[in-house]
């Protein structure tokens, strides 16, 4: 008897062994489901290399801009620049977007960055132009910047099956927090050593990647899905940006939550002024440091993209939970006395973070239809791009006013109350709309 006894324990263990290995294998599975699709695999790689050349050439411009004036308001101002053109373009860019195909589209956009990070790079190497040529360049940037967002952000949503876009977009939240790890670390480093020139000339080169990444996507569907493209031209053509206006707020659940990404946005996140007034005053930890903070904060979005990823779907409660948590987080960061302690909250904030915006990019593009995705993206832009143009100047120049720390334990204050709001009105929103059944993709 106590031999059959040790037996059948020793069956159920190895059973429960066996039963925890496979859900750990479900769990992994589900995690990187996206990667099956070979489309996807080189737009993530190709993704990795730009976003971090990307990062390298913000850190270095708000660092040179910062020493070049010693003024974190003028600091912000570059920020405003580029998110101006995106503001004021961006809902006609969602048209374009569901216009034409993403492909062509894509490599202007591509080409012409390049061409844009090259002349940043001339004009450091030969000290001509001053902070004309950065604000000129931020200008003209934020302009492709507009054109590019809906149509990379509907290009993407293509390579993948329906069923896996959140993970998608989840993964690539986290090739994007990657490849800011990695820009921020070799900016961090370059800036304080050979400047920010050589930085601007690696952005340059690596948009390239994503040209070839353009180059070899094949296009995954066939005639059903030429047959949409077909359809969503002509609906595009006719109705233009005032359809996707009168379509947007029919969507009152989208609104409210393109309203919570605003505020978050502009008061929640431009850590890239706040995190730079921090290091240049209380902190007292220059370039390197501003650098170090930086990379916590990358580090953080790559544990919010894994958690985002490991989610089958990504709702409203998360939304807001994850919204309060990072606004509380916020007024801990403005209290908090040492480099360590403010480190760590922003390890926490960047994985809050991009769990914000990995949900906020799911619902819009999940809640609205295949032929007003461009447009909804397009609006999505706008709502990013007034959160920077709002956020960063108001940031900087209450940081030299009130100070960083009073700065940010205002804004955490303000972000939590808008959070409660949200809260409630999404609430009602959502038990007197329902969703719509999730339309299929359509080929890039």
């Amino acid at each position: 008897m106590v031999a059959d006894a040790g037996d059948r324990h020793g069956r159920c263990t190895r059973v429960a062994a066996a039963v925890r290995l496979h859900r750990t294998d479900d769990d992994l599975r589900t995690l990187f489901i996206a990667l099956r699709e070979r489309n996807f695999r080189i737009w993530m790689g190709a993704g990795f290399v730009s976003v971090s050349g990307t990062w390298m050439q913000s850190l270095a411009v708000n660092w040179y801009v910062l020493q070049a004036t010693g003024s974190a308001g003028l600091m912000g101002v570059a920020l405003l620049l580029q998110s101006l053109p995106v503001l004021l373009l961006s809902p006609w860019a969602g048209a374009l977007a569901d216009r034409v195909p993403g492909r062509p589209l894509l490599l202007c956009t591509q080409l012409v960055h390049a061409g844009l990070a090259g002349l940043l790079a001339a004009a450091a190497w030969s000290h001509v132009g001053g902070l004309g040529v950065v604000y000129a360049i931020s200008v003209l940037g934020g302009v492709v910047n507009a054109v590019e967002g809906p149509a990379m952000g509907r290009f993407g949503s293509t390579i993948v099956e329906p069923g896996a876009l959140t993970n998608a977009l989840s993964l690539g939240s986290l090739v994007n927090s990657c490849g800011r790890i990695l820009g921020m670390a070799l900016g961090g480093v370059a800036a304080a050593t050979v400047g920010p020139a050589p930085l601007f000339a690696g952005n340059a080169v690596s948009f390239l990647g994503v040209v070839v990444a353009l180059l070899a996507i094949r296009p995954r569907l066939g005639g059903a899905g030429r047959a949409q493209i077909v359809h969503d031209v002509e609906m595009a053509g006719v109705h233009g940006v005032r359809a996707g206006l009168r379509y947007l707020r029919r969507r009152p659940v989208v609104l409210i939550t393109l309203g919570l990404a605003t505020v978050l946005g502009s008061l929640g996140r431009n850590y890239q002024v706040t995190m730079a007034a921090m290091s240049n005053g209380p902190l007292h930890i220059g370039a390197s440091g501003y650098g170090l903070l930086s990379m916590c904060f990358a580090a953080g979005t790559v544990l919010g993209a894994l958690v985002a990823a490991s989610q089958s779907d990504l709702g409203y409660q998360t939304l807001i939970g994850a919204g309060l948590v990072t606004s509380l987080l916020q007024v801990y960061s403005g209290l908090s006395s040492g480099v360590w302690s403010f480190a760590a909250a922003m390890v926490l904030i960047g994985a809050g973070a991009v769990l914000i915006d990995t949900t906020v990019s799911a619902r819009v593009q999940l809640d609205t239809d295949t032929g007003m995705r461009g447009r909804m993206l397009g609006v999505m832009s706008v709502t990013g791009s007034l959160a920077g143009a709002l956020g960063a100047p108001l940031l900087g120049w209450l940081s030299e006013w009130v100070g960083p720390r009073q700065t940010l334990v205002l804004a955490g204050v303000l972000t939590t109350g808008a959070c409660v709001a949200a809260g409630l009105a999404l609430s009602g929103a959502r038990r007197r709309w329902a969703a719509p059944v999730y339309p299929e993709p359509v080929t890039p």
